[in-house]
Protein backbone atom coordinates (compact mmCIF):
# COMPACT_ATOMS: atom_id res chain seq x y z
CA UNK A 1 0.00 0.00 0.00
CA UNK A 2 1.02 3.41 -0.63
CA UNK A 3 0.43 6.29 1.83
CA UNK A 4 -0.37 9.96 0.55
CA UNK A 5 1.00 12.83 2.35
CA UNK A 6 -0.54 13.39 5.60
CA UNK A 7 -1.85 16.58 5.43
CA UNK A 8 -3.78 16.68 8.65
CA UNK A 9 -0.10 16.21 9.85
CA UNK A 10 1.23 19.00 8.01
CA UNK A 11 -1.96 20.96 9.11
CA UNK A 12 -1.10 20.29 12.83
CA UNK A 13 2.81 21.37 12.80
CA UNK A 14 1.66 24.71 12.95
CA UNK A 15 -0.30 23.99 16.48
CA UNK A 16 2.49 22.40 17.48
CA UNK A 17 4.80 25.08 17.51
CA UNK A 18 2.49 27.30 19.68
CA UNK A 19 1.14 24.40 21.71
CA UNK A 20 4.84 22.32 22.34
CA UNK A 21 3.35 20.45 25.00
CA UNK A 22 0.52 18.25 22.62
CA UNK A 23 3.53 16.35 21.86
CA UNK A 24 4.20 14.80 25.37
CA UNK A 25 2.59 11.66 26.38
CA UNK A 26 0.61 10.73 29.71
CA UNK A 27 2.18 7.39 29.36
CA UNK A 28 4.87 6.14 28.02
CA UNK A 29 6.11 2.28 27.68
CA UNK A 30 8.61 0.63 25.97
CA UNK A 31 5.92 -1.86 23.96
CA UNK A 32 2.37 -2.87 23.96
CA UNK A 33 3.89 -6.12 26.86
CA UNK A 34 3.92 -3.00 29.12
CA UNK A 35 1.06 -1.37 29.13
CA UNK A 36 -0.65 -1.93 32.42
CA UNK A 37 -4.28 -2.23 31.90
CA UNK A 38 -5.42 -2.27 35.57
CA UNK A 39 -3.64 1.97 35.91
CA UNK A 40 -5.66 2.46 32.71
CA UNK A 41 -8.62 1.03 34.38
CA UNK A 42 -8.03 2.84 37.01
CA UNK A 43 -7.60 6.21 35.14
CA UNK A 44 -11.45 5.81 33.81
CA UNK A 45 -10.33 4.13 30.86
CA UNK A 46 -12.83 2.24 29.03
CA UNK A 47 -11.68 1.94 25.27
CA UNK A 48 -8.51 1.53 23.84
CA UNK A 49 -7.48 2.86 20.51
CA UNK A 50 -4.45 0.92 18.83
CA UNK A 51 -1.70 2.89 16.25
CA UNK A 52 -1.48 -0.44 13.90
CA UNK A 53 2.55 -0.07 11.83
CA UNK A 54 5.24 -0.51 14.06
CA UNK A 55 2.88 -0.42 17.84
CA UNK A 56 1.04 -3.82 16.91
CA UNK A 57 2.53 -5.32 13.82
CA UNK A 58 5.41 -4.21 11.07
CA UNK A 59 4.99 -1.81 8.68
CA UNK A 60 1.89 -2.81 6.44
CA UNK A 61 1.14 -6.34 7.67
CA UNK A 62 -1.95 -7.20 8.76
CA UNK A 63 -0.88 -9.84 11.55
CA UNK A 64 0.37 -9.53 15.21
CA UNK A 65 4.27 -9.06 16.18
CA UNK A 66 4.52 -12.90 17.41
CA UNK A 67 6.09 -11.44 20.59
CA UNK A 68 2.79 -9.34 20.97
CA UNK A 69 0.59 -12.24 20.81
CA UNK A 70 -0.07 -12.41 24.53
CA UNK A 71 -0.61 -9.12 25.51
CA UNK A 72 -2.62 -8.45 22.77
CA UNK A 73 -5.43 -11.06 23.28
CA UNK A 74 -5.29 -9.05 27.39
CA UNK A 75 -6.51 -6.58 25.72
CA UNK A 76 -8.98 -7.89 23.34
CA UNK A 77 -10.30 -10.20 26.88
CA UNK A 78 -10.02 -7.50 29.13
CA UNK A 79 -11.44 -4.72 26.90
CA UNK A 80 -14.19 -6.81 24.92
CA UNK A 81 -15.50 -4.77 21.72
CA UNK A 82 -13.87 -1.69 22.71
CA UNK A 83 -10.47 -1.92 21.23
CA UNK A 84 -9.90 0.08 18.07
CA UNK A 85 -6.94 0.22 15.38
CA UNK A 86 -6.10 3.68 13.72
CA UNK A 87 -4.05 3.44 10.80
CA UNK A 88 -3.01 6.20 8.72
CA UNK A 89 -2.57 3.31 6.07
CA UNK A 90 -5.20 0.88 6.97
CA UNK A 91 -8.73 2.28 7.02
CA UNK A 92 -7.94 5.70 5.06
CA UNK A 93 -8.66 6.62 1.43
CA UNK A 94 -5.31 5.53 0.92
CA UNK A 95 -7.12 1.94 0.87
CA UNK A 96 -8.64 0.40 -2.18
CA UNK A 97 -12.29 -0.47 -1.23
CA UNK A 98 -10.28 -0.93 2.48
CA UNK A 99 -9.22 -4.38 1.71
CA UNK A 100 -6.29 -3.93 4.18
CA UNK A 101 -8.76 -2.83 6.76
CA UNK A 102 -11.05 -6.01 6.14
CA UNK A 103 -7.60 -7.97 6.57
CA UNK A 104 -6.11 -6.61 9.17
CA UNK A 105 -9.89 -6.78 11.57
CA UNK A 106 -9.94 -10.60 10.26
CA UNK A 107 -6.10 -11.37 11.89
CA UNK A 108 -6.17 -8.82 14.66
CA UNK A 109 -9.73 -9.61 15.45
CA UNK A 110 -10.55 -5.79 16.35
CA UNK A 111 -12.43 -3.27 14.38
CA UNK A 112 -10.14 -0.98 11.94
CA UNK A 113 -11.67 2.54 11.71
CA UNK A 114 -12.58 3.92 8.15
CA UNK A 115 -11.80 7.24 8.85
CA UNK A 116 -11.49 10.83 6.41
CA UNK A 117 -9.03 12.48 7.97
CA UNK A 118 -5.53 11.06 8.86
CA UNK A 119 -4.37 11.25 12.61
CA UNK A 120 -3.84 13.52 14.37
CA UNK A 121 -7.15 14.93 13.30
CA UNK A 122 -9.20 12.12 13.04
CA UNK A 123 -10.57 12.19 16.73
CA UNK A 124 -13.96 12.83 16.35
CA UNK A 125 -14.31 10.59 13.99
CA UNK A 126 -13.29 7.73 17.01
CA UNK A 127 -15.26 9.38 19.35
CA UNK A 128 -17.94 8.73 17.51
CA UNK A 129 -17.02 5.35 16.46
CA UNK A 130 -16.67 4.25 19.68
CA UNK A 131 -19.48 6.27 21.26
CA UNK A 132 -16.95 7.24 24.40
CA UNK A 133 -16.31 10.46 26.09
CA UNK A 134 -12.45 11.75 25.37
CA UNK A 135 -11.73 10.64 28.86
CA UNK A 136 -12.58 7.23 28.72
CA UNK A 137 -10.36 6.42 25.62
CA UNK A 138 -6.52 5.89 25.92
CA UNK A 139 -4.86 6.25 22.44
CA UNK A 140 -1.47 3.61 21.93
CA UNK A 141 1.12 4.41 19.41
CA UNK A 142 4.40 5.26 18.78
CA UNK A 143 4.22 8.17 17.02
CA UNK A 144 4.86 11.77 19.55
CA UNK A 145 3.30 13.75 16.23
CA UNK A 146 0.55 11.44 14.86
CA UNK A 147 -0.45 9.21 18.03
CA UNK A 148 0.12 11.51 21.16
CA UNK A 149 -0.56 14.24 19.45
CA UNK A 150 -3.95 13.07 18.34
CA UNK A 151 -4.63 11.98 22.11
CA UNK A 152 -3.60 15.49 24.02
CA UNK A 153 -6.06 17.31 21.18
CA UNK A 154 -9.07 15.36 21.70
CA UNK A 155 -8.74 15.61 25.83
CA UNK A 156 -7.91 11.44 25.87
CA UNK A 157 -4.99 9.62 27.72
CA UNK A 158 -1.74 9.20 25.42
CA UNK A 159 0.33 6.12 25.38
CA UNK A 160 3.60 6.46 23.70
CA UNK A 161 5.26 2.82 22.91
CA UNK A 162 8.91 3.25 22.54
CA UNK A 163 10.21 0.50 21.04
CA UNK A 164 9.10 0.07 17.17
CA UNK A 165 8.34 -3.57 15.86
CA UNK A 166 10.70 -3.03 12.47
CA UNK A 167 11.90 -0.94 10.48
CA UNK A 168 11.86 -2.91 7.88
CA UNK A 169 9.20 -2.12 5.55
CA UNK A 170 9.16 0.83 6.96
CA UNK A 171 7.71 4.27 5.32
CA UNK A 172 10.15 6.31 4.90
CA UNK A 173 9.25 9.68 5.75
CA UNK A 174 7.24 8.40 8.96
CA UNK A 175 10.40 6.66 9.56
CA UNK A 176 12.73 9.64 9.91
CA UNK A 177 10.07 11.99 11.80
CA UNK A 178 9.90 8.73 14.04
CA UNK A 179 13.74 9.89 14.36
CA UNK A 180 13.50 13.35 14.87
CA UNK A 181 10.92 12.56 17.37
CA UNK A 182 12.67 10.15 19.76
CA UNK A 183 15.56 13.21 19.71
CA UNK A 184 13.61 15.80 20.70
CA UNK A 185 12.22 13.67 23.74
CA UNK A 186 15.46 12.85 25.11
CA UNK A 187 16.75 15.98 24.92
CA UNK A 188 13.66 17.57 26.54
CA UNK A 189 14.29 14.65 29.22
CA UNK A 190 17.25 15.60 29.48
CA UNK A 191 16.85 19.81 30.16
CA UNK A 192 13.80 18.91 32.39
CA UNK A 193 11.22 19.92 30.21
Amino acid sequence: MVQSINMAGLRTMWTLLTQPSLLRPDIVVSDIRSLSLDKLRQRGIRFLVFDKDNCLTAPYVSTIHPPYSSAWSSCLKEFPNRVLIVSNSAGTRDDPEYRSARAVEHALGARVLRHSEKKPRCGQEILQALQALPEEVAVVGDRLATDVVLANMHGMTSVWVQNIVSRRGDNLVAAALRDAEHAAFRMATRLGL
